[in-house]
């Protein structure tokens, strides 16, 4: 769970800063361009020239403060819009006769980034509230507005808010994401949790049952007991109550999540070198376990191996479990360079159609957590074949590339 705390994920809105950005800088210099092309038709060239000035300090000094929300202040976004609507209403002063030649404003499309600062800020209201004042100046400015004028000014105000809307739609879309990812992480590390309790709380107390059971008088006894401690526990693994949150209050399951961290840890090692999967498939092997391995290291990832060689191990429990002490087992390990596969075969009776299906909702979430779900959580894939009558054949797959990551 750690590691996908750590993903990075980039903000949707980050590109719309971006974009913003360049558009400030790109019509700042447009608007200096069509002032000097126009310079001598001016009466008061230096209002222009003034006004302009401050135009191009005010929009290069504060490109940092349009590169994030949380830069962008609500004072800022103020200001800004104040200079915009400035250079709407100065125009006139410039240049008397810019109402009768309906000329462009001292800003010109500059303002049209004031806004859409607003827009992406606050969402489609704020941008409603901006483009409204800045056709408020235009109209002001132009004092009998033309068709034109008029088409502007709702075509800024539309596309605006149109914008604004959008970045609120994105936010939401982005907090419903983080959510789901949230939930995610949370339901993998429930199950992460729920296979080594199945790998050894669960393991034990069956084990205690069968062999209290076969025992007779108190040990039966005490193998009741388990078996009904068995039942609960797996009612309470299958009905996905193990949050990793209550771990820290309650004390035996804070005490069994640090167990199993610390055995975590200990497989990893310390330099995260990559452990021969060889080594850790070993120890099952028996009289009545067979193992074939290739004559070189397998190696993978820490976390990869373990996986694996649990997964191994939990097929083996089944073997043990539904098809008697006197089954034979056969562990096949095969490396083809771009993906590791293990092989688990047994000569017992097999599996009845539909008994996985009824093993999970009894909570006997053998095969779904400790096998399939290990290797889905690498990457990898889980067949299970069983013909009644001829055995039962586990073949698990890891890709390398995925499975060092």
């Amino acid at each position: 769970m750690a590691k996908r705390e750590r993903v990075i994920r980039m903000s949707v809105e980050l590109p719309l800063w971006r974009a913003l950005t360049a558009y400030r800088v790109l019509t700042m210099v447009y608007a200096v361009l069509v002032f000097v092309s126009e310079y001598r038709e001016f009466e008061r060239p230096w209002v222009g020239v003034v006004f302009l000035s401050v135009l191009a300090v005010w929009t290069l000094a504060t490109l940092p403060r349009v590169a994030n929300a949380a830069s962008c202040t609500k004072r800022f976004l103020g200001v800004d819009l104040a200079i915009a609507l400035t250079g709407i209403l100065l125009t006139p002063l410039a240049d008397a006769d810019a109402q009768s030649v309906n000329s462009p404003t001292l800003p010109t499309i500059w303002t049209a980034g004031s806004v859409l600062a607003f827009a992406i800020k606050g969402g489609w209201r704020w941008a409603a509230f901006a483009s409204s004042l800045v056709a408020a100046a235009n109209l002001v400015e132009r004092g009998s507005p033309t068709r034109d004028t008029l088409h502007n000014v709702l075509l800024v105000w539309v596309a605006s808010v149109a914008i604004g809307y959008v970045v609120e739609v994105a936010r939401a879309s982005e907090a419903t994401l983080a959510r789901a990812l949230e939930i995610e992480a949370a339901t993998r590390e429930r199950e992460r949790l729920a296979r080594d309790i199945h790998d050894s709380v669960l393991q034990v107390l069956a084990m205690v049952q069968r062999r209290g059971t076969a025992l007779g008088g108190e040990a039966a006894e005490l193998g009741r007991m388990a078996g009904e401690q068995e039942v609960a526990l797996r009612t309470l693994v299958s009905s996905g109550l193990v949050p990793t949150t209550r771990a820290s209050e309650d004390p035996a399951l804070g005490a069994l999540v640090r167990t199993v961290e610390d055995t975590e840890g200990e497989t990893d090692g310390a330099d995260g070198a990559e452990v021969d999967l060889r080594g850790l498939l070993a120890p099952h092997a028996g009289s009545r376990v067979s193992l074939a391995e290739p004559g070189a290291p397998v190696l993978l990832a820490p976390p990869a191996a373990r996986e694996l060689a649990a997964a191994v191990s939990a097929a083996l429990d089944n073997v043990r479990r539904h098809a008697g002490e006197s089954a034979q087992a056969w562990i096949l390990v095969e490396d083809w360079g771009d993906e590791v596969i293990v092989t688990v075969r047994d000569d017992g009776p097999g599996i009845p159609e539909g008994r996985l299906a009824q093993a999970e909702g009894e909570g006997r979430l053998g095969v779904a957590l400790s096998i399939r779900g290990r290797l889905r959580d690498l990457g990898g894939t889980a067949e299970l074949i069983s013909v009644p009558g001829q055995g039962t054949e586990v073949e698990l797959k890891v890709p390398r590339g995925k499975a060092k990551a």
